[in-house]
């Protein structure tokens, strides 16, 4: 006769929570060395559901998911040459004319360097008297029998020579850290770049098994929240895409059309990619792109700075009041404020390139919000009903001051 087994209910839950509980351990202490690998994750994640859409059209055209992908790789890699190409020749060209205006700049920064030259040489003077006397004062003091002994300050060769040798050490120290940091950064945004462009890659050839992983890992009476989420994301991050790339494109050929006039059209042609490229990264992006701007106007000189400060200023009020409520905050609806303390903790988190998950993350963060918080906690409370109630508490602050 066969033993009876008699199952205990209570041990798997116990064993589960242990489980979790070794893993949050784990996963918080090795954040920080796996960090990269968790932001290559998330890129090739929300990339590769923005693209799925293009590749799903491309499939009846090819026969299949890898011919399709091939397609949509080979126009990336297009993309990326052209743009890379299109950069370099004006972006040299704009080195060139800028090395050759330095010696002119330097020329007319003589003049008050000469006089700040001048005015510490003066200043030196006057210390080196006063030193020089206080010298002749102690050591009348000191040739007297009953005055007191007074040590003499060291000279100001000697002060000089240790203040210069602590300055050149902390110079040195200052330019091996940054250039450290710089090589990390690099390096850093390489292999992230060369992971999330494989990872896309074999994702859209088959994702099946990503998505049977993350069901696998969701309780069985979960299975269906989870797939209404999962559909959520899947909607949203194709919008992510095409609103990124739509204002990409809009604001490199605005700057690019206000620049040619000022510029010329290489310059134009360097700060539009610029502008484009870095209105990727919300908020923080616009106003990175005003840097190279401003350096290739110097080179210009005259008045030309101050034309292109505005023509700036203008494309970020277009930006502000046109292109962002018509083509960004239709496609993605996400608070501002959200977007902010989200890209803060992905800096802090992931480094300089977190900024570029800050987005999707408010929006999937979000989602799970709906359709797990609010369904359990908020099931009869809809959005009318919650503006309302913020309303009513903003009202307490004005009705007092009446």
């Amino acid at each position: 006769m066969m033993p009876e087994t008699i199952d205990n209910p209570k041990r798997f839950p116990i064993l589960l929570y242990l489980i979790i509980a070794v893993a949050s351990v784990g996963f918080i202490q090795t954040f920080s060395i796996l960090a990269p690998i968790y932001l290559s994750l998330l890129l090739t994640f929300f990339i590769s559901l923005a693209l799925n859409p293009i590749v799903i059209k491309l499939r009846s055209w090819t026969g299949g998911r890898k011919g399709a992908t091939g397609l949509v790789v080979v126009a990336m890699i297009g993309i990326f040459t052209l743009a890379a190409w299109a950069f370099y020749i004006p972006l040299k060209d704009s080195v060139t004319h800028l090395s050759q205006a330095i010696p002119s700049y330097w020329e007319r920064l003589q003049k008050p360097l000469i006089k700040m030259e001048q005015h510490a040489k003066r200043s030196e003077g006057r210390m080196q008297a006063e030193v020089t006397s206080e010298i002749a004062k102690a050591g009348e003091a000191n040739n007297r029998p009953d005055g007191p002994q007074v040590k003499e300050p060291e000279s100001m060769d000697a002060l000089n020579d240790s203040s210069i040798r602590s300055s050149l050490a902390e110079m040195v120290k200052g330019v091996v850290g940054s250039f450290t940091k710089v090589a990390f950064n690099g390096a850093q945004f390489l292999v992230v770049l060369i992971t999330v462009f494989f990872g896309v890659i074999f994702s859209l050839m088959n994702p099946l098994p990503i998505m049977s992983t993350i069901f696998s890992v969701v309780p069985e009476r979960n299975h269906g929240q989870a797939e209404i989420i999962i559909q959520r994301i899947c909607r949203f991050a194709p919008s992510w895409g095409r609103s990124t790339l739509a204002g990409m494109v809009t604001i490199g050929l605005l700057v690019f059309i206000l620049m040619w006039p000022l510029l010329g059209i290489m310059d134009a042609m360097v700060l539009g990619l610029i502008a484009g490229l870095l209105e990727s990264i919300p908020f923080l992006g616009p106003t990175l792109s005003t840097v190279p701007a401003i350096l290739l106007a110097l080179g210009k000189g005259g008045m030309t700075p101050l034309w292109v400060l505005l023509a700036y200023v203008l494309v970020q009020a277009l930006e502000n009041n046109v292109i962002l409520p018509l083509i960004m905050a239709k496609g993605m609806k996400i608070h501002a404020v959200a977007v902010i303390f989200s890209m803060l903790l992905c800096v802090s988190a992931f480094g300089v390139l977190g900024v570029l998950v800050a987005a999707p993350l408010v929006a999937v963060i979000s989602i799970l919000h709906e359709e797990i918080y609010r369904k359990r906690f908020l099931p009869s409370v809809n959005d009318s009903e919650l503006d309302a109630l913020a309303k009513k508490a903003l009202q307490v602050n004005a009705g007092s001051a009446d």
